[in-house]
């Protein structure tokens, strides 16, 4: 019998949820998976004031859901829940019903005003992508006002900013616009001095979810990019151009054109209107059993910040945040699979919480993670680093590789003013048409030495034994290693990767050894010189990674037979020749790179490298990506194929492409 499972809300919780039944299921021809939300396209929630104050582009935090779900059996619907029938299991929306065996509501939160007059219409949020949009284009608008107005008053009070709350998103709002005040004060001319900054909150300390000692260092770093924070002090209301603050009894209105409410969140509006039906907590969560089962039913689950449950060993109900979104989708679709397949049994909530982490910008940040049991704070540069990694991972679960690329491109290789805890060091900066003659220089260089090698012979009989036997025996002599390879006839011969190998007959070579290091038994990294140091140049000095796996590999299967070893230097030329022309023409540039970087990572390990030549690798590297696409062919050829390769049903299952 067809099971239908029906989705409210693509929030961390639903997306995930909807990612592993689809995964787990995929097989259950008669199982139907909806996702239902009134956006096409999933947020993420924790990075919305990156948006708000222009670090990072819109998009950033934007993903398209049918990328999400690209080839996978759940059906995206754009809708507007109004009802649910949990008697005859239907959903209705604005554009149309859907009949459920299992409901999941994954509905998310919304800011809760508590009652504080003019709050939540002359407020501005930050809980959705639209809310981002709109508050960093309207501070924007403030300092574009501010420019030409001369009423000393109006203009102080539209360069005036409040945050309401210093919890996690309020101190993460207010840091991100004091970083990014000083950018605007320069664009638009204005002293920094008549910007002001205020963080407010009824609490006695910022961000009390954390210990105190890490409250105070978020709380001193605030305070040092300029920020007035004022605690034990509540919000009477807020006005068009005021908010009124109240200490004691008295209340004090500040003019102000930009009031931004961060201080605490509720059930969304569609969980508010389940409440006559289903059993609700504080601020709108659901109440559920062990199995995050709606109470008192057995086909509706909840998952994400909708959850109001209390695991017997943890003191409080479970928090909403991420990390509980993650362990809930989990748990509720294992328990949706084992209830309709009837395998494995159901599984209890029993989340494990490993701390938080918080941004004050783009440079600092503080955590305090671990276990259950144990926890511990970061520093800033490790806790920012956390952080970043931590976002990667969740990525890898939502959209992959692509995603991943997006996020690495905007928080690192395009940052503008050094918004990034690793400052602006990988931000790109130097014109790419300046590569352009490394490139055909690169080309030219591989291409010349695939000639040669066809002018010595390399198609037309066995080089590879001389190839690589002259070139171990030359290190064993320097090295003063017996055996093997005979070094006197063999002579000085030296590969260096891209050339070939040269008899000089005679005489036993002179050199000295620079290091030979073995590394923990793997493989030993050997560093020598063909003459004495003070008569050395850098073309008399050689590298070599001496891998055992690499050794067997050339003396068992290559040099002992002749055939194979005849096609192994033949594909040596007519690749060095073909990633010559690639790199010439800019066609394919980054998989010509990443042969050549691969090219010269195999003669390192067999033939070694003399430094003279390792330019090579350097340059390959740094035309790995992109490098054809200025003056070169990969200019027309690359968005053709991209735009053919994300339509391979497999690739974009896979999220093996980047946009």
């Amino acid at each position: 019998m067809a099971k239908n499972i029906v989705i409210l809300g693509a929030g961390y919780a639903g997306v995930l949820t909807a990612k592993k039944l689809a995964k787990k299921l995929k097989k259950q021809d008669d199982v139907q998976i909806t996702l239902i939300d009134k956006n096409p396209y999933h947020t993420m929630l924790t990075e919305l004031h990156e948006v708000a104050a222009n670090r990072v582009p819109e998009n950033h935090i934007r993903i398209d859901l049918k990328k999400i779900f690209a080839k996978r059996k759940v059906d995206v619907r754009l809708d507007n829940i109004t009802a649910v029938d949990f008697d005859n299991k239907i959903v209705t929306g604005q554009t149309a019903q859907y009949a459920f065996d299992y409901l999941v509501v994954s509905c998310g939160s919304r800011p809760t005003y508590f009652g504080t007059q003019g709050a939540e219409a002359f407020s501005y949020k930050l809980w959705s992508y639209d809310d981002a949009v709109l508050l960093k284009n309207h501070i924007l608008d403030m300092f574009r006002l501010a420019v030409s107005e001369t009423d000393p008053e109006k203009r102080q009070s539209l360069l005036t900013f409040y945050v309401v709350g210093a919890g996690f998103t309020g101190v993460e709002m207010i840091g991100e616009l004091a970083e990014w005040v000083p950018i605007l004060c320069d664009e638009f001319e204005i002293a920094r001095e008549e910007v002001k900054l205020v963080n407010v909150d009824m609490l006695d300390r910022v961000v009390p979810t954390f210990p105190e000692h890490v409250s105070a260092k978020a709380d001193r770093r605030l305070r040092k990019m300029g920020v007035d924070v004022v605690l034990k002090t509540g919000v009477c209301a807020v006005g068009e151009d005021f908010i009124e603050l109240k200490s004691g009894d008295d209340c004090s209105r500040y003019n102000t054109r930009t009031v931004i409410w961060t201080a605490g969140v509720e059930g969304a509006e569609v969980v508010n209107d389940l409440g006559g039906e289903l059993q609700t907590k504080a601020r709108c969560r659901l109440q559920t059993d062990q199995y995050l089962r709606a109470e008192g039913l057995t086909d509706v689950y909840v998952a994400g910040d909708n959850v109001f449950y209390q695991p017997d060993n943890q003191q409080m109900p479970v928090p909403q945040m991420v990390e509980n979104a993650e362990q809930s989708a989990h748990t509720v679709s294992h328990n949706i699979i084992a209830d309709i397949t009837g395998h494995g049994e159901m599984e209890e909530y029993e989340p494990k919480f490993h701390g938080a982490m918080l941004c004050i910008g783009g440079r600092y940040g503080a955590a305090y993670v671990g276990t259950d049991k144990k926890k511990f704070s970061l520093a800033s540069f490790f806790a920012m680093f956390a952080k970043h990694f931590i976002n990667l991972i969740y990525f890898i679960q939502v959209a992959g590789w692509n995603k991943i690329i997006h996020y690495l491109k905007n928080e690192f290789f395009t940052i503008r003013h050094r918004r990034s805890f690793v400052g602006g060091h990988f931000s790109n900066r130097t014109p790419s048409f300046l590569l352009v003659p490394l490139r055909l220089w690169l080309g030219a260089v591989w291409a010349f030495e695939g000639v040669m090698k066809i002018v010595e012979g390399w198609l037309k009989e066995p080089k590879l034994e001389a190839f690589f036997g002259g070139a171990t025996a030359w290190f064993n002599s320097i090295l003063g290693v017996t055996g093997g390879s005979d070094a006197t006839s063999a002579g000085t011969q030296v590969a260096d990767a891209v050339s070939a190998a040269t008899g000089e007959g005679g005489g036993e070579a002179v050199g000295q050894v620079i290091f030979n290091w073995d590394i923990i038994g793997l493989f030993k990294a050997i560093f020598v010189t063909g003459k004495t140091a003070a008569d050395s140049t850098i073309a008399d000095y050689a590298f070599k990674l001496d891998i055992g796996v690499m050794n067997w590999f050339v003396n068992t299967v290559i040099i002992p037979h002749p055939v194979f070893a005849q096609v192994m230097q033949v594909l040596i030329v007519v690749v060095e020749i073909l990633i010559g022309l690639a790199m010439m023409g800019g066609l394919l540039t980054t998989v010509s790179a990443a042969v050549s970087i691969g090219l010269l990572l195999m003669f390192t390990a067999t033939t070694g490298l003399y430094l003279s030549s390792f330019w090579m690798g350097f340059a390959a590297i740094a035309i790995l990506f992109g490098g054809g696409k200025i003056f070169g062919l990969d200019y027309y050829a690359s968005p053709l194929m991209k735009k053919g390769w994300r339509k391979i049903g497999w690739v974009r299952k896979s999220y093996l492409y980047h946009d």
